[in-house]
């Protein structure tokens, strides 16, 4: 989108310095206002630097488009295609350079319509004579007709036209080759003209000639023979169109910049469609006149008289008088050109039609090329633009979200608000996606639903924000619809970058704006109704307290610091969804690989390390079954561990291990063959016992985590531990299938949704509740917890807490503070506990029992 304001410039690097200057201010503008605002600064920077983008994307457009337009022109021009022009609306070097491209494609576009129309022409005018000439010669040959003098001079005629035709040729080769050359003498005009019509005289037609010369003595310089040529080709055109027993007249006179030639027939003169084009080469009138021109005539005189210097064109005929009549004005010396029309001269030059008949229609306005812009050059193949139409809708309610989320996020906790926000971003980003019809995708939206309903349900912050954060890499894998590992990840990655990449979308759909004939009516209607709610909401608001205070429950504070906090909030927020709408608008090639992979040439390349890692976790069991087998004591005295300290040591370990685990599977798999029975033998024998041995190694993890909990207690991350294990040994469990059946494609989606699925399971068992309760189990049993991570847990444990007896309870629920919450801020946790912490006052001043370490 090119900028008015710019287009003014006449120099790049003042437009390149006014550029920096307007993001340096804008960036500097956002930052003082973000730092009165009090606005954090994780949310100030992304903002300022977004702002400042659109800001550089809006007003640089316009200085690089028509760079970017030549380049596709010149590209469309390389296949033949000469119609392209490009913008030229500044006025810096840039747009001098953009008119300078679009003439120079008028004239290759001229150039390329004379060369097709030359061959068709020619074609054209070889045809008739030849055909002719063959048709003589046949009947000569097979004695239809005699050789007489009448069919001889048949055959001559059409011979000596095909002559003149190539010799008409010759002389525009010569023209366009430059080797046309004025040999100047000095030329008697009346001599030069008696001369020339002698020769016409010859064609025997029915005219007569009428030369006159003032002075009878002119002589003049000039090329005598291609003068000669000018007026012959001038006489045999207008002899061939004037009726029979015209006249054709030859006028010669001098002039004060040089001398005059008029020739005047009493034909039917120069059509009005013809009177531009009657000196071009092939022009009209040879095409109608019936009389075997060759069509070159006029364009070789036209030649003629620019090689003098000279002009020559078409002027009224005199009052009373009918036919064509063109005028040659050449110059006293050739090479001077003369004034066009002299000024003691009336006569106008015969350029339009004397009667003014309505002109035709316009040609079609000449194509604009599609311009290659700097994102695509950036981002190539792997997410090409592919010219989406910008889309208002998309950009309103993008912003409208944001709007929401500044209402209902600031100075409010995790709750009901930011369910109605996720899912409103959700809806809107669904809406528009192009994959929205898949099944994948629509499992995807289903699930990210699911987890965003956490925020209202559960208290406890880190599974709220783990399922956010699940519900986003599930959200932008189904926009992508991927199938792969890597492109899950490239899907990730390009959620941030979607919003550089969309930058020109938003230009175009800052344009469609313009151009919305609805715009107006649509802003009026906003203005009235926002009127109409502003009046009666207030009227209303001082007339009932009770509609005052569902009034300040929805509408904002709009303080300084508020304002410029919520601004913030609905640009980052509008930004991120309008971003993944354009993810969801226009999905990257995140597909990349063709899935062939060369397998390994020898067996033992792929089979000799898996046999080997199965060798290790064959020694690793036989030493967990000895330290199983042994006991304590065993353990003790060969590591010096306790057993407590040998659990807590490996259970890392044994995570990595199965990460890796499921990494040489994948591996394997890729480079192994499969071409006869006994290598997919091999392939499922090794990797299906490296399979089940992982599975042990997943039960010997788990078990050692419950050993260490119970030893220590139980912890949101020892919890977090366990159900990641768990979905190791799933994915492994997956990939023995996938070995049988030797069809692994859906298993990339299948870990993706699964692992979702866990953490969304892990919310619906409210995790704190889950580790409050078997705290208090492992307390009724050993008499050991640590009351202070009791009393760190979210308000969804309040409910297990308050089972304790009452001084223990008490102690447990000392730090839980009541929090006034409104609506959009109301979550279930603390719905649930507000009751139980109110009917206990004395838990401000217990004392707890003496505390044991976990």
């Amino acid at each position: 989108m090119s900028s008015p304001v710019l287009n003014t410039v006449r120099s790049v690097k003042v437009k390149l310095g006014l550029l920096v200057a307007v993001s340096v201010t804008l960036a500097s503008i956002l930052a003082a206002t973000g730092a009165v605002g009090s606005v954090p600064f994780w949310l100030t920077v992304p903002v300022t630097v977004g702002l400042a983008l659109g800001v550089t994307q809006l007003l640089a457009a316009g200085m690089t488009s028509p760079l970017r337009e030549m380049t596709a022109a010149a590209r469309g021009m390389a296949r033949g295609n000469y119609s392209v022009r490009v913008t030229a609306t500044s006025s810096d070097e840039v747009g001098e350079l953009a008119r300078a491209f679009n003439r120079m494609a008028e004239d290759l576009a001229a150039v390329d319509r004379q060369r097709r129309e030359l061959v068709a022409n020619v074609s054209h005018e070889l045809r008739t004579p030849l055909a002719a000439l063959c048709a003589v010669l046949e009947n000569l040959v097979d004695g239809v007709a005699e050789p007489d003098p009448v069919s001889l001079r048949t055959a001559l005629d059409q011979a000596e036209r095909l002559a003149a035709l190539a010799s008409d040729l010759l002389d525009l080769a010569r023209v366009d080759a430059g080797k046309a050359e004025l040999s100047t003498t000095q030329v008697p005009v009346e001599e030069l003209l008696q001369r020339a019509v002698a020769e016409a005289k010859v064609s025997r037609r029915e005219v007569r000639y009428d030369v006159r010369v003032t002075p009878p003595t002119l002589t003049v310089p000039a090329d005598r023979s291609r003068l000669h040529q000018l007026v012959a080709n001038l006489l045999d055109n207008a002899s061939r169109h004037s009726p029979a027993g015209g006249v054709v007249r030859l006028i010669a006179l001098e002039t004060p910049d040089g001398w005059r030639l008029e020739v005047t027939d009493e034909g039917p003169g120069i059509p009005a469609a013809d009177r531009d084009r009657v000196f071009e080469r092939f022009g009209t009138l040879s095409e109608t006149d019936g009389g075997g021109g060759t069509g070159l005539g006029l364009a070789i005189a036209r030649w003629v008289t620019d090689l003098h210097g000279g002009t020559i064109h078409f002027v009224e005929p005199e009052p009373r008088s009918t036919g064509a009549r063109v005028r040659v004005d050449l110059p006293r010396e050739p090479g001077q050109r003369p004034n066009l029309l002299p000024s003691k001269t009336k006569e106008p030059v015969m350029t339009q039609p004397v009667n003014r008949p309505v002109p035709p229609a316009a040609p079609a306005p000449p194509a604009r090329p599609v311009p290659e812009s700097g994102m695509d050059i950036l981002f190539g193949r792997f997410w090409p633009d592919a010219r989406i139409p910008g889309n208002v809708r998309a950009v309103l309610c993008s912003l409208a979200v944001g709007l929401l989320a500044s209402i209902i996020l600031p100075f409010r906790d995790l709750g009901v608000g930011t369910s109605v926000v996720l899912l409103a971003a959700g809806g809107v980003i669904l809406y528009f996606s192009a994959n929205r019809k898949s099944r994948f995708t629509q499992a995807c939206a289903a699930l990210c639903a699911l987890l965003s309903v956490t925020a209202f349900v559960r208290d406890a912050e880190w599974i709220v924000i783990l399922c956010l954060l699940a519900g986003g890499a599930v959200c932008v894998a189904g926009l992508v619809n991927g199938r792969t590992m890597p492109a899950f990840v490239l899907a990730a990655i390009s959620l941030p970058l979607a919003g550089l990449r969309g930058l020109p979308w938003l230009g175009r759909s800052v344009q469609a704006v313009s151009s919305l004939r609805t715009s107006a009516a649509a802003l009026r209607t906003v203005i009235w109704s926002l009127l109409g709610l502003l009046v009666f909401g207030l009227l209303f608001a001082s007339a009932d307290a009770l509609f005052a205070k569902w009034a300040g429950a929805i509408v904002p504070d709009l303080e300084l610091d508020s304002f410029v906090l919520r601004a913030f909030i609905t640009i980052a927020v509008g930004g991120v969804v309008l971003a993944a709408t354009y993810l969801a608008l226009n999905p990257p090639k995140v597909e990349t690989g063709n899935g062939v992979v060369r397998p390994v040439a020898r067996r033992y390349e792929w089979l000799a390390p898996v046999l080997i890692v199965d060798a290790v976790f064959l020694v690793f069991l036989a030493a967990q079954a000895t330290a199983s087998f042994g006991g304590h004591e065993y353990l003790e005295r060969v590591t010096g561990l306790t057993y407590a300290e040998y659990v807590h040591q490996g259970f890392g370990q044994l995570t990595v291990a199965t990460a890796l685990t499921l990494l040489v599977v994948w591996a394997a798999a890729r480079k192994a063959p499969r071409t006869t029975p006994a290598d997919v033998l091999w392939l499922r024998g090794s990797l299906g016992l490296l399979c089940l041995l992982t599975l042990v190694v997943v039960a010997s993890a788990l078990y050692r985590m419950h050993l260490y909990q119970e030893a220590y207690g139980f912890t949101q991350l020892r919890l977090l531990v366990d159900v990641f294990e768990g979905w190791l040994g799933l994915l492994v469990i997956g990939v023995m299938v996938a070995g049988v059946t030797l069809k692994a494609a859906w298993l990339p989606r299948a870990a993706l949704l699964s692992g979702a699925g866990l953490l969304l399971g892990l919310a619906a068992i409210n995790p704190d509740a889950w580790i409050a309760q078997h705290n208090i189990d492992r307390y009724t049993e050993t008499q050991k917890v640590d009351w202070y991570f009791l009393q760190t847990l979210s308000d969804d444990a309040v409910p297990v807490l308050a089972k304790l007896p009452a001084e223990a309870a008490n102690c447990a629920l000392k730090r839980y503070d009541i929090k006034d919450d409104d609506w959009l801020e109301f979550n279930l946790g603390r719905h649930r506990a507000e009751p139980i912490l109110t009917s206990r006052p004395e838990r401000a001043t217990a004392v707890c029992p003496a505390e044991s370490p976990r």
